[in-house]
């Protein structure tokens, strides 16, 4: 399957979380192999060979990031919401284009030095991936970049990441 098939698979929401919010669902790409074989190849090509260690946010950017991982040989690091954690090494708050929210760091997953990549599913205000940046900074590892499905250039979350190199495979 070529990939815009893939990504058109993404299925809208309207009014999901709350009122005025058009939520992407990934869930129906993710069902169709095909479909979530192009999606996890694509994002594989967008990690270079620099990489030691992939972040996956919680929690659709788990699966992204683990299929990946697996394509590319790479471990997975994964950012949390918390109270999931037994041992948190960080935690960061940031706010979302409608609340509030907080990820964590597991203990003893991200080491000084290494070099890791960030993947999501949706970058929308940039909210949760700047505090992801920052977790993994405030451990010592070197952020090499952020790849997402899907960016939603309206609500600015690539001006939160200036500096940062962002690869989004559809931009809307």
């Amino acid at each position: 399957m070529e990939l815009d098939k893939a990504l058109d698979l993404i299925a809208e929401v309207p009014d999901f979380p709350e009122p005025g919010v058009l939520f992407r669902d990934l869930s129906p790409m993710f069902a169709d192999a095909a479909g979530f074989k192009a999606v996890t190849d694509a994002l594989a090509a967008t990690i270079g060979p620099e990489v030691d260690l992939l972040a996956g946010v919680e929690a659709r950017g788990f699966l992204l990031a683990a299929a990946v991982g697996y394509a590319r040989g790479l471990g997975v690091a994964l950012i949390r919401k918390p109270g999931k954690l037994p041992r948190v090494a960080g935690r960061v708050g940031y706010a979302l284009e409608y609340g509030t929210a907080t990820v964590e760091l597991p203990e003893g997953v991200v080491q000084p030095g290494q070099r890791v990549a960030i993947l999501d599913d949706v970058l929308a205000t940039g909210g949760t991936v700047a505090a992801t940046c920052k977790l993994l900074e405030d451990a010592k590892a070197q952020v090499t970049g952020v790849s997402v499905v899907m960016e939603l250039a309206g609500l600015g979350g690539r001006s939160v990441l200036e500096g940062r190199h962002v690869e989004a495979l559809r931009v809307c």
